[in-house]
Order: structure tokens, then sequence, then C-alpha cells
């Protein structure tokens, strides 16, 4: 699965991945900090899972926390918010709405 795949899906169904292509062509050359800046914390989310990165994931918290009136406390509150925790194994097929 492509990063811009994962950034920018909006569910599965079995093996399939489900993008909003719409939002893709607008905000897909956008870095995990721009995601963020741009208030699309879970793109954001889910791009630095995507780089397995920690801090990058860190940053999106404290956007985050910065621009809502209930903050999450950690980085898992916040995947369990978004319902995302990581690259799904087993996707075979994208399709773009």
């Amino acid at each position: 699965m492509r990063r811009a795949d994962f950034v920018f899906c909006l569910g599965y169904d079995g093996s399939t991945a489900i993008v909003d292509g719409r939002l893709q062509r607008k905000h897909g050359s956008l870095s995990t900090a721009g995601l963020a800046e741009a208030g699309l914390y879970k793109q954001a989310l889910c791009s630095a899972l995507f780089a397995g990165d920690a801090a990058e994931s860190e940053q999106v918290l404290a956007l985050f926390n910065a621009h809502t009136a209930h903050p999450a406390s950690t980085v898992a509150e916040l995947e369990r918010l978004y319902g995302t925790s990581g690259v799904p194994e087993g996707v075979t097929k994208v399709t773009v709405v």
C-alpha cells in the first residue's frame, strides 16, 4: 500500500482500501506537519504511522491538542479517536472514490 493511499483511506472492504480521491489530489503532496497544520489530523497521524516515526506522531498530537477543546493525552489515545493503528496487512486492491 502506498503512503498516499493509506493516508487518505476512508475504510476497507475486505482486502480493498477505499481512498478519498478528491482529498488525495488536493493535499497529497503535503508532509505530515503540513497535513496537521491544514487541520487534517487523521491524515497527518496516518502519515506519521506510515513513516514509523514516533517524533512525527508526537508532533501531530501537539498540533491537535493546540487546536482542540478536548486534548488527547497520548498518541495511542489519538489513534483510538481516529480509528487507526498502523498500515494493515493484506490489502491487495485500492479503490479511489
